[in-house]
């Protein structure tokens, strides 16, 4: 098994893909709306706009689309149709719990970095009863630039007041892991819709089929260093 390079400090989790099964709702989503107006969108395309903000995301599906088409309706339209999918369809990626007991127990602090507004951040975790289980979240207008931007990830560090190198990144994009990665952070990438590139995995400490992996990395590296009973 691969080992981090440091003793953990701090564990930061992404959200959409990473906590939560909602890249393949969003992608679901985007693609029956287009349909339903008439157009395609390939799931190449749209795994393009996997980890980039809202507006990026947009603008990406637009050019693909064309400069006439009015891509704010159809957003508008796959947006809500992703709110009615969650409302049933919204699951936890395996092993968040685990992961989360564990870091309680081990008094490590956590926090969610997300390209998502607070809102959605808020409404996802009271949709699962994990809203008082995640204290600080950085989300979008926390921070001027977003990922692959590293400002999300040293916003996150500066307010848990931990080294970046010292800190876990958990990540499921290309632009995740390169925030986490340029901001100084070990990487961990559990891929979701995207796998990684051998670039990507270049950057990353540890590439985890799931969170049950990365979960027997965390213990698996404290117990090496003597912080855990064996």
């Amino acid at each position: 098994m691969k080992q981090l390079p440091f003793k953990p400090e701090a564990v930061l989790f992404d959200m959409d893909g990473l906590i939560f099964d909602t890249e393949a709702l969003y992608r679901d989503a985007v693609i029956m709306a287009a349909k339903e107006n008439g157009f395609e969108i390939p799931v190449s395309v749209y795994l393009e706009t996997v980890g980039l903000p809202s507006t990026s995301a947009r603008a990406l599906l637009g050019m693909h689309l064309g400069g006439e088409f009015p891509i704010e309706d159809l957003w508008k339209q796959a947006s809500d149709r992703f709110q009615t999918m969650v409302a049933t369809e919204l699951h936890l990626k395996p092993g968040v719990i685990e992961i989360l007991d564990w870091l309680e127990e081990i008094q490590l602090p956590w926090a969610i970095v997300t390209s998502s507004d607070h809102d959605t951040v808020l409404s996802h975790l009271l949709a699962v009863n994990l809203k008082d289980r995640f204290v600080h979240i950085i989300a979008r207008g926390d921070y001027a630039a977003a990922k692959p931007h590293p400002e999300p990830y040293l916003k996150a560090t500066s307010r848990l007041g931990v080294n970046p190198l010292r800190c876990v990144a958990l990540e499921d994009s290309h632009d995740g892991v390169l925030s986490a990665s340029r901001a100084g952070l070990m990487t961990i990438m559990v891929p979701d819709l995207v796998q990684p590139t051998p670039d990507i995995e270049n950057l990353c400490a540890y590439v985890a089929p799931d969170l049950h992996d990365v979960l027997a990395v965390l213990i698996d590296r404290l117990r090496t260093l003597g912080d855990l009973d064996s």
